[in-house]
């Protein structure tokens, strides 16, 4: 009797979610939009971006690994963001090809710099984010290697912290006739682990990300902060304590009374 009723409504649950799909597929039916899940959420790869933002607001998402590519002017201001957690020591390096000598009418000056989620200019550990090219250079490189990813810090310390960071790159100096001329532009970040000599005591409430827009998270997700492998080193600290503890304590206590002294004596 059991398992009858059990396959009824088996076959009732069965019909009714047949029959929401036959409505949700008539013409003029409105069914709730869920949204369509990221290419990290599937286990896919991001196709790498082909084109750059002009502002903070509209700076293109880069994942770590990807090779971004772009075309613009020179004056223009190229951005692209790219996210960071904590322990992360990201690089970034940037290629500009600049236009045929024959066009150019002096040496171009290009710049790199890198912003935190708050928008403060980060510096570099190492690198060159600031170059010139003479009138017959073909390309110029640029990198920029930032310091360590700190899950929390002092309020006016400028220590780089988890969330989103924005590349801009632009041209600082160039004769005026050269304004306006094509370049084709690359950008690539990669990210390093500092390991346990990064933790720190403390962490954020949440990355420093931006509330609207297209979404800056690394894949797998934004490190929850509690866990540090300091704890293990604590707690391995305490374990060696208390063995230090009762080893000093079987070593000092002796053998106790000898059986033939009496008590008392």
């Amino acid at each position: 009797m059991r398992a009858r009723t059990r396959t009824r409504g088996l076959r009732a649950l069965a019909g009714v979610l047949a029959a929401f799909a036959a409505l949700s597929a008539l013409p003029g039916t409105a069914v709730a939009d869920t949204p369509s899940p990221t290419a990290s959420e599937v286990g896919e790869e991001a196709p790498a971006p082909t084109e750059a933002g002009t502002s903070f607001r509209t700076a293109t998402v880069v994942r770590p690994g990807q090779r971004a590519t772009a075309r613009g002017a020179t004056g223009d201001y190229l951005y692209w963001q790219f996210p960071a957690d904590a322990g992360d020591r990201p690089t970034v390096r940037a290629t500009v090809k600049l236009p045929d000598t024959q066009a150019r009418h002096g040496a171009h000056t290009w710049r790199l710099d890198v912003y935190d989620g708050l928008r403060r200019r980060q510096a570099c550990r190492y690198g060159s984010d600031t170059k010139r090219a003479s009138a017959d250079t073909a390309s110029v490189e640029l990198s920029c290697a930032l310091r360590t990813v700190r899950a929390w810090a002092e309020p006016a310390a400028n220590d780089p912290l988890p969330g989103a960071y924005y590349v801009r790159l632009t041209v600082v100096a160039a004769p005026a006739d050269d304004l306006g001329e094509s370049v084709d532009t690359s950008l690539e970040v990669t990210t390093a682990d500092a390991g346990a000599a990064a933790d720190v005591d403390g962490s954020l409430g949440a990355p420093l990300v931006p509330v609207s827009g297209p979404r800056v998270e690394p894949d797998g997700g934004w490190a929850s902060g509690w866990w540090s492998t300091r704890l293990l080193w604590t707690a391995a600290g305490a374990v060696l304590a208390a063995l230090a503890g009762i080893w000093g304590y079987r070593l000092t206590r002796g053998n106790g009374r000898p059986a033939h002294v009496p008590p008392g004596a």
